[in-house]
């Protein structure tokens, strides 16, 4: 509330200053209107300050962040900068009924704190944390030190999600899947770690590297690749997980969404989701990185995620329901800064550089209606133009809502750097 304006008298003349002092009504008048003042007028604004903050009494379970009115299209900086480190007392309450994914890195630790802090949030917990690599003819899995037993202890108090560290296969392709011992070292490596560290399963990323090396293009080193997921998921699968004997080892694989139209040949498509469905828990869809430093621009298109969910489930075929409902739809909780004038350049940022930019520019966010995200411009030291795009509470409900409306889950990329106001949508 700003500060209320004092009254400014107008200068009466004499007679008229005498005429008031001889009617006996004028001092209770005074006195009356004195009295309102110092008051009654404090009091009613309390009351109006209290009707306009107060959560109404019919939305008690309404999330902070929607009870202030902040998931709405037209934000400013001050809005963010007050409010993004506010949420519901309740923080293990479950907004979003499908599965929720959370990524963390180990060279971003406030991803280990709103881990814990927003625990119920989650289902499943993926730490950046082991690659399987080639070491002369030999494989090894490296990455435990990595691993916070303390902090899975943590998680396992506080909350049920689970604990599926990502596993990247940094081996070399061909010598992996030609060869069969290679193969099952490889599995045999993951279900032991699992098993020793107590892990619920693992995230798997091997896609982008095994199209990097050619091996896709190959219609039947593509089927020995899409067989070795099975087989590793088979192999999880046959493990029962101590505190939940009827659960195993559970396998989610990364997968990357086409970038046009026509599927490429390196590119997951709608059959390889269909080979591999019964034997993989879920997939985790990367649906992010849309713009780049060459072309600036949005993080993750609203549209451009719907038309990749269409054509990796081919929604124009029945029975895509069910596939759907093991894909976790990529969320980014980072942002971009591209240079947009003086030559090209920029990248990531996360929320602590997002609120240093606010803090400095103070800029006008904007609402782009195509992508359905916030950006901003501003002008650096070198006069050199800039847009930053990054997530809001508005273009992150929309992508709740798109994975709500194909029963599909979300991933979030990563945890550590958002702002701690977004877990109160989850």
């Amino acid at each position: 509330m700003g500060r209320k304006r004092e009254r400014r008298a107008d200068h009466p003349s004499d007679s008229s200053q005498t005429a008031v002092a001889d009617k006996p009504d004028s001092k209770r008048n005074t006195t009356t209107a004195t009295v309102l003042l110092l008051f009654v007028v404090p009091l009613v604004s309390v009351i109006v300050y209290r009707i306009l903050h107060t959560p109404s009494p019919a939305t008690p379970d309404l999330p902070y962040v929607f009870r202030r009115g902040l998931v709405t299209e037209k934000i400013d900086y001050q809005q963010v900068l007050h409010e993004n480190t506010m949420t519901s007392e309740n923080s293990s309450r479950r907004n979003f009924e499908n599965p929720v994914l959370a990524y963390i890195t180990p060279w971003n630790s406030q991803g280990y704190e709103m881990a814990k802090k927003f625990s119920n949030k989650f289902t499943h917990l993926s730490p950046v944390w082991y690659e399987l690599k080639s070491q002369e003819t030999k494989l090894v899995l490296e990455g435990r030190h990595n691993a916070d037993k303390h902090w899975i202890a943590d998680i396992k108090k506080t909350g049920n999600s689970q604990i599926l560290p990502r596993v990247v296969l940094e081996a070399i392709p061909l010598d992996l899947l030609k060869k069969k011992k290679q193969r099952e070292r490889a599995i045999n490596l993951i279900v032991t770690e699992c098993k020793e560290m107590g892990y619920d399963g693992i995230v798997l990323e091997s896609w982008s590297r095994w199209a990097a090396y050619g091996i896709l293009h190959d219609p039947g080193m593509r089927i020995t690749a899409l067989q070795f997921v099975i087989q590793l998921g088979q192999a999880m699968h046959s493990v029962s997980l101590d505190q939940h004997k009827r659960q195993s080892l559970q396998l989610v694989y990364v997968i990357g969404p086409p970038r046009s139209k026509e599927l490429e040949e390196y590119d997951f498509g709608p059959e390889d989701l269909r080979r591999l469905i019964d034997d993989v828990d879920g997939f985790s869809l990367m649906t992010y990185d849309f713009s780049g430093p060459q072309n600036p621009g949005p993080n993750a298109p609203l549209k451009w995620i719907h038309s990749t969910l269409e054509l990796l489930l081919d929604a124009s075929t029945g029975g895509h329901e069910k596939l759907a409902k093991k894909i976790f739809i990529g969320i980014n909780f980072y942002g971009n800064d591209f240079v947009v004038s003086g030559g090209l350049g920029g990248g990531p940022i996360v929320g602590r550089e997002y609120v240093s930019l606010l803090e400095q520019h103070r800029p006008q966010l904007q609402w782009e209606k195509n992508s359905e995200e916030h950006f901003f411009l501003y002008i650096d030291n070198q006069d050199v133009k800039h847009v930053v795009f990054y997530p809001s509470l508005m273009s992150i409900a929309t992508r709740l809502q798109e994975a709500a409306s194909w029963g599909a889950g979300i991933s979030i990329w990563e945890i550590g750097q958002g702002l701690e106001y977004f877990f109160d949508i989850l």
